[in-house]
């Protein structure tokens, strides 16, 4: 039986927190909110009509990964590519104003900066705009990517890849991302999607939500105790990674580790406003935990805790150390 954290562990672990430095490398997104009313429906079709009153614009997909390290105290610097238009601008001026290292962001002229659009009418989401190109890096701008990647992350403690499919992380980019944190000796944590996660091999830690392990297993998770095992010990040793991580929301998350250890860290109970963004900030608790000396135990609750702060709060949000010291409270 493992003792929960103790909220002096914690606040000892947490006072690493900023002497740390995380890399992000990963796809680099705008999330854009148009808040409006629906009063009446169009006359040129069935369709509402949303009077506009507010426009937000926040980082999102690895950008917001790297915004909850930084919110969590952390030194943060990040990679990734954005298009050469007024996004991209944009993007690459919150980062700086966030105290980010963008010197590992390029520009792509062939595709677009990835821009989803939510537009929200009576605080419910009505429709979503996608904008964005998912083909593989050009040559040279990957080559150049990774040139920055190697020289920011020999002054990192890790780095941690933020995976959404929209096309910097290939399976060369990722090989040589892996072999550049082994050579360095750096933890390499990763949050990919199914597609991507074997091309992974060898990272520290990989992480999934149970839809995308299913997705990669082509099989349910089981809810028995010794299938479960089973089928986590088995996918760890398919990607051959040091330790995979399941995440199920509301139940917690499950770890596997290479030395045979599985465990379950329940979630905490708390009401839900929204998930948003819970998954980065999850990631991001348990990679400045690994990075500051905690368990692999001990970062997993630390990561249920950040998750279990930021589903509190409506929106993409991000979490502190203090609040992960008062949740734990």
């Amino acid at each position: 039986m493992v003792r929960p954290m103790v909220k002096a562990r914690l606040a000892e672990i947490a006072a690493e927190f900023g002497k740390r430095s995380i890399l992000v490398v990963g796809d680099l997104m705008v999330d854009e909110y148009l808040m409006g009313t629906a009063r009446r429906i169009s006359q040129e079709g069935p369709v509402m009509v949303i009077e506009v009153h507010d426009d937000e614009f926040k980082p999102g997909g690895a950008a917001n990964v790297a915004n909850n390290l930084r919110s969590l105290g952390a030194k943060v610097g990040i990679a990734g590519v954005v298009g050469e238009d007024e996004m991209g601008r944009l993007l690459r001026d919150e980062l700086k104003n966030w105290d980010i290292g963008v010197t590992g962001i390029l520009t792509d002229s062939t595709r677009p900066t990835t821009r989803k659009t939510r537009v929200v009418a009576q605080n419910q989401q009505v429709l979503r705009v996608d904008r964005e190109q998912t083909h593989p890096l050009p040559e040279s701008v990957a080559e150049e990517l990774l040139s920055r990647v190697e020289t920011a992350l020999r002054q990192a403690d890790a780095v941690l890849v933020s995976d959404y499919r929209k096309g910097v992380i290939s399976p060369q980019v990722a090989a040589r991302l892996s072999g550049m944190a082994a050579s360095l000796g750096k933890l390499l944590v990763t949050n990919p999607k199914p597609t991507s996660a074997p091309w992974l091999r060898g990272a520290t830690v990989l992480s999934l939500n149970h839809f995308e392990a299913e997705e990669l297993s082509r099989s349910t998770l089981p809810t028995d105790a010794d299938e479960l095992h089973r089928y986590g010990s088995e996918m760890r040793d398919r990607l051959d990674v040091d330790t995979l991580v399941i995440t199920q929301r509301e139940q917690g998350l499950d770890f596997w580790r290479r030395n045979g250890e599985h465990r379950h860290v329940p979630a905490h109970k708390v009401e839900i406003a929204d998930g948003a963004g819970a998954g980065d900030s999850t990631i991001s608790a348990m990679t400045l935990a690994l990075v500051c000396g905690a368990t692999t135990y001990e970062a997993a609750e630390i990561a249920c805790l950040a998750g279990a702060c930021v589903v509190r709060k409506h929106g993409v949000a991000t979490v502190t150390a203090d609040e992960l010291l008062d949740e734990l409270q």
